[in-house]
């Protein structure tokens, strides 16, 4: 289950890439009922190769790669511990062992009052609740440490596990579009969702339902 993070800014246009956000202390480690989610490093490079490298995910994801190897593991974890990818980018964690399920992050807009979210999880982790929890998490943080109005999420057509994660964070529908998947070589049908700040004060509390 994946929405849009976008993973490669290389491939956008400098006119096309919003503002970046800081790293670093303003991205903290975030703490849930099973997971912790934090800055990637080294000692994810293996898992996050081993994960990342199906197309199941990739297909989902606009621009990760497929095949993805160990070397583009490695220079993702470089470049996001540069601050060079312009986004506040998370590994989610397990937080009972350290296990390595995935990353989320939330990245820049042209709209200075708005931000995007993306996740994407291995596939030995879906339909666990993971992705809501993680997703729940960093939009809590999100509002709560940036002044931000809204936040949008996209997700392919074809995507319900990550439809299901949109809705049930309290995303609005706005309509629908095409993007590119790199790993795919083309565009692909996708939905775009919006959660105002003034709807997420009212599910502050999420409740136990993931």
């Amino acid at each position: 289950m994946q929405s849009e993070l976008l993973m490669d800014d290389r491939l956008r246009s400098p006119e096309e890439r919003p503002r970046p956000l800081r790293t670093g202390s303003d991205c903290p480690v975030l703490l849930s009922a099973r997971l912790v989610l934090r800055a990637p490093h080294e000692d994810d490079i293996d898992a996050l190769a081993h994960l990342a490298n199906n197309s199941s995910v990739a297909t989902m994801v606009s621009r990760m790669p497929h095949p993805y190897t160990v070397a583009d593991a490695a220079d993702f974890v470089r470049r996001s511990q540069a601050g060079t990818m312009g986004k506040c980018v998370y590994a989610i964690t397990k937080a009972e062992n350290g296990a390595f399920l995935g990353c989320c992050g939330i990245e820049p807009h042209r709209d200075p009052e708005t931000v995007e979210l993306g996740y994407w999880l291995g596939e030995p982790y879906w339909n666990r609740g993971y992705g809501t929890e993680a997703a729940q998490t960093l939009i809590d943080m999100a509002f709560r440490t940036r002044d931000i109005e809204r936040i949008d999420a996209r997700c392919r057509v074809m995507n319900i596990g990550s439809r299901r994660v949109i809705q049930k964070c309290g995303f609005q529908f706005q309509g629908s579009g095409m993007a590119h998947s790199l790993a795919l070589g083309t565009m692909v049908p996708v939905e775009w969702y919006r959660l105002d700040r003034k709807i997420w004060m009212s599910l502050k509390s999420w409740g136990t339902g993931r």
